[in-house]
């Protein structure tokens, strides 16, 4: 699923932290990053866990001292990841999401992709068509000048976030 996690982690954004500065583009690469992984490795042991995100946030903040422009440019990244398992109800398989806690050092847990019916599949991509087509229009992408800055930067026009400030 591609369009889900892409409208999904868009619009959660937008709500949550309307930070124009964030590169929204990362945030959906890290939303689709799990299930990309994890279908590379046939299992959910990985990505779908609390501790992957976690993980790759605390190894970047470490690894980013000092480079405050690029850590606040790749934290995009984790969030985006921390997205993909709240729109893809990683949680509710605890025993994968709480992972190293747990004792599940199974590799049989399917991803959630497979174990859900086609039909439902086809209707969340739906939705997530309409939530990126939403999205579209909430961050002004109608105007090539907010396009342009998206495609270059991820950035969002300030003046959506701040009405009455200019500048980027």
């Amino acid at each position: 699923m591609l369009l889900w996690f892409a409208g999904t982690a868009l619009i959660a954004m937008w709500f949550t932290f309307r930070d124009p500065a964030i590169d929204h583009r990362l945030i959906i690469a890290g939303a689709l990053l799990p299930d990309a992984i994890d279908v590379f490795l046939g299992t959910t042991n990985l990505m779908h866990t609390l501790a992957a995100p976690i993980l790759l946030l605390m190894g970047l903040m470490v690894c980013t001292i000092g480079r405050r422009q690029f850590r606040r440019h790749a934290l995009a990244v984790p969030i985006g990841i921390f997205w993909h398992s709240v729109f893809d109800g990683a949680w509710m398989n605890t025993e994968t999401f709480w992972w190293p806690f747990t004792d599940s050092t199974s590799s049989a847990a399917n991803i959630p992709l497979a174990d859900r019916e086609v039909l439902l599949i086809v209707f969340m991509e739906l939705i997530g068509l309409a939530l990126l087509i939403w999205s579209w229009r909430l961050m002004g992408m109608n105007q090539a000048e907010r396009r342009r800055l998206f495609l270059r930067s991820g950035r969002i026009d300030r003046d959506l976030i701040n009405p009455g400030t200019r500048g980027y």
